[in-house]
């Protein structure tokens, strides 16, 4: 098995931030290392909607991660591997975003092929807490889990420089961030998304009554990345966008993606404008399956988007919700107003109020908010702290009909009057879903504080994740009448 440069400086720095350690053997006699087994099955049929070859996945998969962690006055390092084997390309992974398994293109590169049984590293950072005497303060440098409470501006593992402060009353981070690889033995490079794309990030949030939040957060990525120019042949790794663009939000919440909150009524809101500049290189499919860059694409960029949500506790086990999602599109053909997300987003969070987190727009469509606009409902049940669920629907529209959306899980190509097409011009009902996410857990675990963002679960579950989704008018009259996509989990740490 051949590692590419990066993989093995990930290996070696793990490796040496642990074992530089002078207190291995205090760390080990406190058990602060580990071993997180995970045994996935999946269910896809099929992405593809039908209309092209392939798009199914059913199989099972093991996942091994190991992890180390120790502390030495203010000072701590943290690494957690990873081991994957499967009988089919199964996806073990909630943080990978939904473009990573679903392209438009009909080519694939070889440094993004997939592959059934794979090796990586999927942290490994030193941590400094001395900067100021707050207990919740922290400067992290390395490989590691950039999250925000929403999912929808971080949560992602990433090489970055991030500064942590928590308190009672003041939450706050700021950082920058760059991703150089995937540190994946099968995935030897990176997406063109993320080829030379720096990300430069801050946020605060105060709680200014008891229980409720107000927050302002920022994001900028600078992506100089080269295009192409127009009658070049174009290589399914080269990029096809770049540009300045800067994303400015204010939220305000009462706690509300905190699970463990016992409030009558929850809420969570947030508005996002979106500026900058975009380069864009549109593209032709030749007869022999080559792309051709047909023609370069700059302008301004002026979007928005909102997220809004309210959650009613019935009794202390059931509550109810509804939640509106809605990022702008349009603008011309330059696509001016469509919004996109920071492209570090997961999209996941607990706003069911369990401790589960459901995918925002769809355990089978996992929708980007560009372009898009989703209703939601849902309900859900916990019990104690041994079983929760949550049963959730979806209605999605595209906001401008002759636009592109953004990333989805749906990989379908349509016929619309003789031209392929990801969907319908004109056409805006994307479809609806119902998902349904169940989990009983076994076993509290015994981690350190410091590791809640990388493993935030208790020691052992089972947990189903499904969604089934019905396509709308924008996916034309040929595609199937549904896809699903269904998981099961079975974790144990350690």
């Amino acid at each position: 098995m051949t590692l590419n440069p990066w993989m093995k400086a990930g290996l070696g720095l793990g490796c040496a931030l642990l074992w530089s350690c002078p207190t291995l053997a205090a760390m080990t006699a406190e058990k602060n290392f580990g071993l997180e087994v995970k045994v996935t099955g999946q269910s896809e049929d099929d992405r593809d909607l039908g209309t092209r070859s392939g798009g199914d996945v059913n199989g099972l998969g093991l996942d091994l991660r190991p992890w180390v962690y120790g502390e030495r006055g203010n000072w701590s390092a943290y690494a957690m591997g990873q081991a994957v084997t499967a009988t089919d390309t199964i996806d073990t992974d909630t943080l990978r975003q939904a473009d990573d398994d679903s392209q438009v293109e009909t080519r694939r590169a070889s440094g993004r092929e997939q592959d059934k049984s794979y090796l990586a590293m999927r942290e490994f950072w030193v941590g400094y807490s001395g900067l100021t005497a707050y207990p919740g303060e922290q400067l992290r440098l390395g490989r590691q889990r950039l999250r925000s409470d929403d999912g929808m501006w971080r949560d992602t593992n990433i090489e970055a420089l991030n500064w942590t402060f928590d308190t009672t009353l003041l939450h706050a981070n700021a950082g920058v961030a760059q991703r150089f690889s995937e540190y994946r033995t099968d995935l030897t490079d990176l997406a063109p998304e993320d080829k030379d794309r720096l990300h430069v990030y801050g946020d605060v949030a105060a709680q200014w009554t008891p229980g409720h939040w107000v927050g302002l957060r920022a994001h900028h990525t600078h992506d100089d990345g080269k295009l192409k120019n127009p009658g070049e042949t174009l290589d399914p790794l080269d990029k096809t966008r770049n540009g300045d663009l800067t994303w400015l939000g204010l939220e305000a919440n009462s706690d509300a993606y905190n699970w463990r909150n016992q409030n009558t009524v929850n809420y969570w809101g947030s508005v996002t404008w979106l500026t900058g500049d975009r380069d864009r290189l549109s593209a032709t499919t030749l007869a022999n399956g080559d792309q051709l860059a047909t023609q370069k694409q700059s302008g301004d960029v002026n979007a928005w988007a909102t997220d809004l949500g309210i959650r009613l506790r019935l009794d202390p086990n059931w509550q109810v919700g509804a939640a509106y999602a809605r990022g702008s599109g349009g603008g011309g053909s330059d696509g001016s107003g469509n919004f996109e997300q920071t492209g570090l987003e997961s999209n996941r969070s607990n706003f069911t109020g369990t401790r589960s987190r459901v995918h925002r727009f769809g355990e089978a469509f996992r929708g980007e908010l560009g372009n898009l606009q989703a209703a939601t409902l849902f309900t859900s049940w916990q019990l104690r702290d041994d079983y929760d669920a949550s049963l959730v629907y979806h209605k999605f529209w595209r906001v401008d009909g002759k636009q592109n959306i953004g990333s989805s899980g749906i990989n379908a190509v349509v016929d619309d009057d003789g031209i392929n097409r990801p969907l319908i011009q004109g056409e805006k009902d994307l479809g609806q879903e119902m998902d349904l996410v169940v989990t009983k857990y076994f076993k509290q675990g015994l981690l350190p504080a410091a590791l809640s963002q990388s493993i935030d679960e208790p020691s052992a579950l089972v947990r189903f994740r499904g969604g089934v989704f019905k396509p709308g008018d924008a996916y034309g009259k040929e595609a199937d009448s549904y896809m699903h996509r269904a998981f099961i989990d079975v974790i144990w740490r350690f």
